[in-house]
């Protein structure tokens, strides 16, 4: 690596470092309010697809040798980054699980 890919890199990590202080202060100042923590996880989800559809296919290599880098990568930094959903059903299940008393109410 050369040093200017190195300085590089080490400018993107002191930014990418700060942004998520800014986005972790800022879910820190909504905590215990789940619609407003909701809408902080929807943007950074959607952050994700916009700028993996867009910026990041565009940046994907063109030959076989910045393939095999780009995929080294990967590989050694913990793999492709992905944002899981959870969906209505597992929060649901999690919330009964953590409340049985919230069933025996209604009965």
């Amino acid at each position: 690596m050369d040093s200017q890919t190195q300085f590089d890199s080490q400018a993107l990590l002191i930014q990418l470092q700060s942004l998520a202080e800014e986005v972790w202060t800022l879910a820190k100042t909504v905590e215990g309010n789940s619609l407003e923590l909701l809408a902080v996880l929807r943007l950074l989800e959607q952050l994700h697809q916009d700028i993996r559809d867009s910026l990041f296919q565009q940046s994907l290599p063109d030959n076989r040798q910045q393939l095999y880098h780009l995929l080294r990568e990967i590989e050694s930094k913990g793999g492709w980054p992905y944002i899981p959903r959870n969906s209505l059903k597992s929060v649901m299940e999690n919330w009964q699980r953590e409340s049985p008393e919230v069933g025996l109410e209604e009965e």
